[in-house]
C-alpha cells in the first residue's frame, strides 16, 4: 500500500489534471446531433438493420449545405453497396414532386437541416433522420486536438524555461523573442525568398534564421548573467525590452503577412489525423527529457542549480552551463513565435504578450523548483496540459477573461505553495 501511496503523490499533478479533465466532462456534457458523413453513415446502417431484405426505393430528403451533401453522399454509398435505390430532393418543391409521383418508397430520410420540412408529413413512411447522442463537448476529437494544438507553443518554450529554472535562473525575455522571431521569420520569406511565392526550403532555412536570433537574444542574457554577475530577472527584463523593440523595428509597427498560403503546414496541418505542431511537441520534449536523464549536460544543469559554487569546485562549467540553457531558451521561444506565426499566418510585434507568465506557470506546476536543482521535463508538459485544459474549459463554459485570470493566478500560487512546503 505505501509504494502506491507514494507513487501517487508523485504523480499529483497528473491526477489534479485527470481530475480537472472530469470536471469539465461533466460540465460540458449535452446532447449533439451528429452532421455530415457520420450522420449520414448512422442513419444508413440504421435504415438497414430495420430492411434487411433485397433491393428497395428510398427517398433522402437533404439541402445544399456542405454538412447535408456530405451526409447524403455518404449514405448513398452505404445503401448502393447493398442494392437499394436512393432517390433524392433537394428542395421542399422538388419533395412535393415525388410526392405526388407515385413512386413505390419504403423509406424517408432526411437530414438534420431538412427534416423540418412540412411536406415531408405527405409520406406515411418510416422516417429516419440523425439521432442526438450526448456526449461532453470537452471530450469532442476535435476540442481535444485544439487544446493539444493551442498549448503546444506554451509547452515548446517552457521546456527551455525548465532547464533554465533548474540552475536557479528565470528568462523573462521569452515572450518578446516570440514576436521578434515571428516577424524576422515572415519579413524574410516577404523581402528575401519572393513572399506569397516562397518554396518550402525557403520558408525553413527563414525559420532557422529566426531561430538562430531567438539563440542569440538567449546567449546575450547568459552573457550578462556569467560575465557581468547581473541577477537573471534584471538581465533577462532587459533583453524582454530589447526584443520587443527590435520586434517593432522590424516590422515597422506593423503586420508581416505576405507569406506564402503553405507557410500554414507547421502550424495548422495534421499528420496521420495529429496535428504537425503537436508531433514536434512530444519529440522535442522526448529529446530534452533525454538530456536531462542521460548526458553530462544534464547532471551539470541539475548540479548548478543546487549549489554552484560547490558544482565549480567539483569541475562543473558553471558559467558555460548558464550560457547554453538560456540560448537553448531563446532558440526554443523563437520555435515557438515561428509556429505561432505559421498558425496565424503573419508575423507581428504583439505576439507573445504575456506568455512569459503562462510559460513559467507551466513549468513550475509541472513540479520544478523555482529554487533550482530538481525538476521534471515531462512534468512541465503535464504543466502545459493542465494551464491548456483550464483555459479551456472556462471558454467552454463562457467565463469572462478576468475570472479567468483569477483561476490561474490561484493554480500558480497554489504550485508555488506546494512548492514551498515540499522543501521546507
Amino acid at each position: 500500500m505505501k509504494p502506491f501511496i507514494a507513487f501517487l503523490a508523485g504523480q499529483r499533478v497528473f491526477l489534479a489534471l485527470l481530475a480537472i479533465c472530469t470536471a469539465f466532462s461533466l460540465l460540458t456534457f449535452e446532447s449533439t446531433l451528429p452532421e455530415g458523413a457520420a450522420a449520414g453513415e448512422q442513419v444508413a446502417h440504421r435504415l438497414l438493420a430495420n430492411h434487411p431484405e433485397g433491393s428497395f426505393r428510398v427517398l433522402l430528403a437533404q439541402t445544399h449545405s456542405p454538412e447535408d451533401i456530405a451526409f447524403g453522399n455518404r449514405a448513398m454509398e452505404i445503401l448502393k453497396d447493398r442494392g437499394v435505390v436512393v432517390e433524392i430532393a433537394q428542395s421542399p418543391s422538388e419533395t412535393r414532386d415525388f410526392a405526388e409521383s407515385g413512386k413505390p418508397f419504403v423509406a424517408l430520410i432526411a437530414t438534420g437541416q431538412a427534416q423540418s420540412w412540412p411536406i415531408l408529413d405527405r409520406f406515411a413512411l418510416p422516417r429516419y433522420s440523425p439521432e442526438s447522442s450526448s456526449w461532453p463537448i470537452f471530450l469532442q476529437k476535435s476540442n481535444l486536438l485544439n487544446i493539444a494544438s493551442q498549448i503546444s507553443v506554451i509547452a515548446i518554450i517552457a521546456a527551455g524555461m525548465t532547464l533554465v529554472i533548474m540552475t536557479g535562473g528565470i528568462d523573462l525575455s521569452v515572450g518578446s523573442v516570440i514576436a521578434l522571431a515571428a516577424v524576422v521569420c515572415t519579413r524574410l520569406i516577404r523581402d528575401c525568398f519572393g513572399g506569397a511565392d516562397a518554396g518550402a526550403v525557403a520558408m525553413a532555412f527563414a525559420g532557422c534564421l529566426a531561430i538562430g536570433v531567438g539563440g542569440g537574444v538567449g546567449w546575450a542574457s547568459g552573457a550578462i548573467i556569467t560575465y557581468c554577475s547581473v541577477p537573471p530577472f534584471i538581465a533577462t527584463l532587459g533583453t524582454m525590452l530589447v526584443a520587443s523593440g527590435l520586434a517593432f523595428q522590424v516590422s515597422k509597427g506593423q503586420s508581416v503577412y505576405q507569406v506564402p498560403d503553405s507557410f500554414t503546414w507547421l502550424g495548422r496541418e495534421a499528420v496521420g489525423g495529429i496535428p504537425v505542431v503537436v508531433v514536434v511537441t512530444f519529440v522535442l520534449f522526448g529529446i530534452m527529457a533525454y538530456l536531462v536523464k542521460a548526458t553530462v549536460l544534464g547532471r551539470y544543469i541539475l548540479a548548478t542549480g543546487s549549489n554552484p559554487v560547490a558544482a565549480h569546485l567539483a569541475g562543473v562549467p558553471v558559467q558555460r552551463v548558464q550560457r547554453v540553457v538560456y540560448a537553448t531558451s531563446g532558440a526554443l521561444a523563437a520555435l515557438g513565435g515561428v509556429i505561432l506565426a505559421s498558425q496565424l499566418k503573419s508575423g507581428a510585434p504583439t505576439y507573445g504578450q504575456m506568455y512569459e507568465l503562462f510559460v513559467i506557470a507551466a513549468v513550475v506546476v509541472g513540479g520544478t523548483s523555482l529554487s533550482g536543482g530538481q525538476g521534471s521535463v515531462w512534468g512541465t508538459l503535464v504543466g502545459a496540459l493542465l494551464i491548456g485544459v483550464i483555459q479551456n474549459g472556462m471558454n467552454l463554459m463562457g467565463m469572462e477573461s478576468y475570472t479567468q485570470k483569477i483561476v490561474l493566478g490561484l493554480v500558480l500560487l497554489a504550485a508555488v505553495l506546494m512548492d514551498r512546503f515540499r522543501r521546507s
